[in-house]
């Protein structure tokens, strides 16, 4: 049987690697683009590593890590809010 504690840090490696692959994500989009952009794939993917980590950060009991991944959530679906909202009146995510 596996150790609920490497089950955690199974948990806690595998939201960092989703973190982590927003950053190939954006570079590979902007080496396309030849400019620097942040494509929407960039967002789901700071969301579904920020919500793993948190969880990790819950079950370590970690106010300081818990606080900064609720406050980052928070920051990734307002930014898929406003990349919606203005698909809806034309505008492209970056806004031009």
């Amino acid at each position: 049987m596996i150790e609920p504690t490497f089950i955690w840090l199974g948990v806690g490696l595998f939201g960092q690697a989703l973190f982590s692959l927003r950053f190939l994500v954006q570079w590979f989009q902007s080496e396309r683009a030849r400019r620097s952009v942040i494509p929407v794939p960039f967002w789901y993917f700071s969301i579904a590593g920020g919500m793993t980590l948190l969880a990790y950060a819950i079950h370590r009991e970690d106010p300081v890590f818990i606080i900064g991944q609720a406050s980052g959530l928070f920051i990734y679906l307002r930014n898929l809010y406003f990349i919606y909202r203005h698909r809806g009146e034309g505008v492209d995510a970056e806004g031009a």
